[in-house]
């Protein structure tokens, strides 16, 4: 939590870790607890807060601790959600934030819950208790901006009222919405002095697309009706070690060829949670046996595509859809920072990379998750992003 006014105690303590809205996560993948862990190794924050809320245009809820979100404009408890019920890698069985967390961390886990989150006078008072009881964590109900901004008044009063480190733990409604709404009414940032700007158009782009969510799976379609390229990746062949080396050849070259043509090209895994290719590569992975995680085995050779092909084309733009795709991406083109530089959609910018010891540095380059952005999301980080009035 770091301010941008340049106050010097303000500025001083600031901590924090920034997760996914649907809280994606489990004990042995991405544990959100075993980094709270570390975190408060470092920082010994008096209280962990978590906020997961982010409301629309992500649709992300907390109530009485539960987590919802939406799909198609309808909520869903999200051990109940069609996407994140069978995520692939982190599937959710457990809606209760605390739950969910308790089997990641032996740290107690308390709750400001939805009928303390109207005043700034409720959520102090109610966490004040909460932390007094000896809850060390504590995560807070939201179901509008209204107790988002009332949440990051809280938090921030928390952090500067103290000696040391406020550490938090949130989804983009704490760091895009919460937080800043206080600073604006503060006075302690400028929302006329605007910092992110419309881009030129890039030609061509490539996108590469790990997600099985239905949100990319719509996106992979509306990119292909745009013309964008669409190559879809041979799955069970990328993870066999016998047959990686020479499918990941074929797909650059052909990808490298149809850039230089001037198109944009999007690789992608699957369509939609339903795609046959999903269960196709599963059962070729249990075939081949260990060692490894399918996820990981199959982002890597993600990873190494997208960095061939930026080797052979000096693109100026890419995109990448899906966390652990995204992961692998950074990895592999050895990106240590991404400073934002447009607007594409809320929690998905386009950003430039910066990776002092690889040929990607300077690079612009849009994450999103597989359940960002809209139907026009590729071609809106084609364009240069969201123009900014």
């Amino acid at each position: 939590m770091n301010s941008p006014s340049g106050n010097p105690t303000a500025s001083a303590v600031g901590g924090g870790q920034k997760v996914c809205s649907t809280f994606d996560s489990s004990p042995e993948v991405g544990s959100i607890g075993k980094a709270i862990d570390i975190g408060q190794s470092v920082y010994d924050s008096p209280f962990v807060p978590v906020s997961q809320g982010t409301t629309s245009p992500h649709g992300r809820y907390v109530v009485f601790g539960n987590l919802f979100a939406e799909q198609g404009g309808k909520p869903y408890r999200l051990d109940r959600h069609p996407t994140m019920r069978a995520h692939p890698r982190t599937p959710m069985h457990e809606s209760d934030i605390r739950r969910h967390l308790g089997e990641q961390t032996s740290r107690p886990v308390g709750l400001v819950d939805i009928r303390y989150v109207d005043s700034r006078e409720d959520v102090a008072s109610s966490l004040e208790r909460t932390v007094s009881r000896g809850d060390e964590i504590v995560v807070f109900d939201a179901l509008d901006t209204g107790h988002l901004e009332t949440i990051g008044s809280v938090l921030w009063s928390a952090a500067t009222e103290r000696q040391g480190v406020l550490f938090c733990v949130g989804s983009s409604g704490l760091e895009h919405h919460a937080l800043p709404a206080h600073w604006e009414r503060t006075g302690e940032i400028d929302t006329d002095d605007e910092c992110l700007k419309h881009r030129p158009p890039a030609d061509p782009i490539l996108v590469v697309s790990g997600s099985v969510a239905p949100t990319t799976a719509s996106q992979v379609e509306r990119a292909a009706a745009e013309g964008f390229e669409t190559i879809r990746l041979d799955t069970p062949r990328l993870i066999d070690p016998a047959e990686r080396d020479a499918e990941r050849r074929a797909v650059v070259h052909d990808t490298v060829s149809v850039l230089e043509s001037g198109t944009d090209v999007v690789l992608y895994t699957a369509k939609g949670p339903d795609d046959p290719a999903i269960e196709r590569t599963r059962r070729r992975f249990e075939e081949l046996g260990p060692p490894g995680v399918l996820g990981d085995r199959l982002g890597h050779q993600q990873g190494l595509i997208v960095r061939e092909i930026l080797r052979k084309v000096g693109l100026e733009r890419a995109c990448v859809a899906g966390g652990d795709t995204s992961g692998a991406v950074i990895s592999a083109l050895d990106i240590t920072a991404l400073e934002a530089i447009a607007v594409a959609a809320p929690g998905a910018p386009i950003c430039r990379a910066v990776a002092d010891r690889s040929f990607a540095d300077g690079l612009e380059i849009a994450f999103k998750g597989g359940q960002t952005g809209g139907d026009d999301y590729f071609g809106v980080v084609k364009s240069g992003g969201v123009p900014l009035d």
